[in-house]
C-alpha cells in the first residue's frame, strides 16, 4: 500500500521540517536525538509510559478485584481512536475528500505509524488522559452519587484541563501543525481550532466516559461480573457509540453556526461553558460533602493515577517554563521562529483545574480497591 502526499499534508509537514515523500511505512523508527527538538521524545516517553502503565493497572485490577471497567475504557479510548483518526488522515481514502480536507499534521516521533501520520504516543495519549480525568471523578464517588450522565459530564470537564494544558502549547513546540485555511477548524482560539478544544478535549471523553459507565462501570458498581466475550463486544460498541457521540453533541454548533464562523465559536463556547458550569457544582459538592464526612458514597483510591497525574503536570510546567521567553517575545500571536503561540491565561486556568482536581483526591476520605471490590459485592450477596 503506497500513501500519495496530499498537497495539504505535504505543505504542513514542511512546516514542521520534515518531508512527506520521504515519510513512508506502516511502521518507522527514528533516532530520538534528530527529532526537532527535545521536546519531542521527552512527551513521546512521558505519554507512551504513562499509558503501558495505566494498561498494567487496569490488567491488575481486573484480575485481583474484577473490575474490568478500566481495561475497557483503555481499549475503549483506542479503539474510538482507529475509528475518527484514520480518515483524517486519509480522507481521500475514505471518499470524503470533497468534504474534510487535511486538518493538521503531526510532527515525525521515535515511532510512526501510517507514513509519518500517526506518532505512537498519540496513540497512547487517548487512554492515557481517558484514564486520568475517569479515575479522578470515580475516586470522588460522583458516578455512585449522580450517575451515569453527570459523572461523564464532569469526566469531559477534567479531561479538558488535563489536554488543553498540552493542546496550547504543541504548535509552539512544534509538536503538530493546524491547517489554518481548513472551515472545519474554524474558529482559531489563539493557536488552537476552537472546535479542538471543545469537541477533542471535552466532548468525546464525555461520550466515552458515558459509554463506559453505562455498559460496564454501573453494573460492576452493583456487583455484576463479565465473561471475556462480554466485555469484548462491550468495549467494541463503547468505541462506536462513543464516535458516534464525538458527532451528535457538537451538533448545536455545526447547525446553529452553518455559514457563520463566529456564530459557531459563540455556541462552541456556550457548550463549553455549560459543562464546566455543571461540573464544576458537582465536583465542588461531593468533595465539600466528602470533607464535611456527610456522605455515605466514597471513592476507591487510584494511587497510580494521583502520582502519574502529578508526574504529567510537573512536565508540562517544566516544558512551559521552558517556553515562556518565546511566548513572551512573539508579535501578533507568532514568536521569532515562525511558531503560533496558544493561550497563556487559559492554559493557567486549566493548569489550576488539573491540580486542584488531583488535590481534592488526596484531601478526602477513601477506600482502597479491595475495600470497593467487597463493596461491589454487598448488594449481589443481598
Amino acid at each position: 500500500m503506497s500513501s500519495p502526499c496530499a498537497p495539504t499534508f505535504a505543505e504542513l509537514a514542511t512546516r514542521l521540517g520534515f518531508s512527506c515523500a520521504e515519510a513512508g511505512g506502516l511502521v518507522e523508527f527514528r533516532n530520538p536525538a534528530a527529532l526537532e527538538n527535545w521536546t519531542l521524545p521527552v512527551l513521546e516517553l512521558t505519554i507512551v509510559l504513562g499509558s503501558v502503565l495505566a494498561l498494567v493497572y487496569a490488567i491488575l485490577r481486573l484480575r485481583r478485584h474484577g473490575d474490568p471497567t478500566n481495561l475497557v475504557l483503555w481499549f475503549g479510548a483506542t479503539a474510538y481512536l482507529f475509528v475518527i483518526e484514520p480518515p483524517l488522515y486519509f480522507p481521500a481514502a475514505f471518499g470524503i475528500e470533497e468534504h474534510v480536507d487535511t486538518m493538521f499534521a503531526h510532527n515525525v516521533f521515535t515511532v510512526d505509524f501510517l507514513w509519518g501520520r500517526l506518532p505512537l504516543y498519540i496513540v497512547a495519549i487517548y487512554p492515557l488522559m481517558a484514564t486520568l480525568a475517569f479515575e479522578i471523578v470515580r475516586m470522588l464517588g460522583v458516578f455512585r452519587r449522580y450517575g451515569v450522565l453527570l459523572g461523564a459530564v464532569c469526566v469531559g470537564f477534567v479531561h479538558h484541563a488535563f489536554y488543553e494544558i498540552f493542546d496550547h502549547i504543541g504548535p509552539q513546540l512544534r509538536w503538530w501543525e493546524w491547517s489554518l485555511d481548513n472551515p472545519i477548524n474554524q474558529p482559531f482560539f489563539a493557536a488552537v481550532p476552537l472546535p479542538s478544544v471543545v469537541v477533542f478535549a471535552a466532548l468525546w471523553p464525555m461520550s466515552l466516559a458515558l459509554c463506559v459507565q453505562y455498559f460496564v462501570g454501573r453494573q460492576v458498581d452493583a456487583g455484576t461480573t463479565f465473561t471475556g466475550l462480554q466485555l469484548v463486544w462491550r468495549t467494541v460498541v463503547i468505541g462506536l457509540l462513543a464516535s458516534i457521540g464525538t458527532f451528535v453533541l457538537p451538533l448545536p454548533a455545526t447547525v446553529i453556526g452553518i455559514g457563520s464562523d463566529t456564530v459557531r465559536g459563540v455556541v462552541y463556547a456556550a457548550e463549553l461553558a455549560v459543562l464546566s458550569v455543571v461540573a464544576v457544582v458537582l465536583l465542588w459538592k461531593r468533595w465539600s460533602a466528602l470533607r464535611a464526612g456527610t456522605s455515605d458514597v466514597r471513592g476507591d483510591r487510584n494511587r497510580f493515577v494521583q502520582g502519574y497525574a502529578i508526574v504529567y503536570l510537573a512536565l508540562m510546567a517544566v516544558l512551559w517554563g521552558t517556553a515562556l521567553p518565546d511566548y513572551v517575545g512573539a508579535v501578533d500571536g507568532v514568536t521569532g521562529n515562525g511558531d503560533p503561540i496558544g493561550s497563556l491565561w487559559y492554559t493557567v486556568a486549566c493548569f489550576v483545574i488539573a491540580i486542584a482536581g488531583v488535590l481534592a483526591t488526596f484531601t478526602i476520605p477513601q477506600v482502597s480497591a479491595v475495600g470497593a471490590a467487597k463493596r461491589a459485592e454487598e448488594p449481589a450477596a443481598a
